[in-house]
């Protein structure tokens, strides 16, 4: 079986001074919202989906960041349940997991890629 090659495209999704330090906001693509953190204390973007997958809905860019160990993390706003920023996973030991999105900055301008 060959893998078939996904293209990342790259939308601008704000300025940097958009989004607070150590915080996150909603920014929608299409039909999608999406969570963008800047963990300024690591100097470090994430971008996750913004729906919350229990309560199924759309809060996580309003949710607390911080690291369990080394781990960046985001916490639902709801119920606290904890999600990597990295690779989306659930640390608290549930099975469900959140999508993740790369992030680039250039000069003032904050980039997310989509497939």
């Amino acid at each position: 079986m060959i893998a078939e090659a996904t293209t990342t495209a790259w939308f601008y999704a704000c300025n940097v001074q958009d989004v607070p330090l150590n915080g996150g906001v909603c920014v929608k693509y299409n039909d999608k919202q999406i969570a963008l953190f800047h963990f300024s204390r690591r100097n470090e973007w994430y971008a996750t989906q913004n729906e919350c997958p229990h309560r199924m809905q759309m809060a996580l860019s309003r949710g607390m960041i911080g690291t369990l160990g080394d781990e960046p993390k985001v916490a639902c706003p709801f119920h606290k349940k904890t999600f990597s920023l990295k690779t989306g996973a659930c640390l608290n030991g549930d099975e469900c997991a959140i999508k993740t999105y790369p992030v680039k900055v250039e000069g003032a301008k904050v980039y997310i890629g989509v497939e």
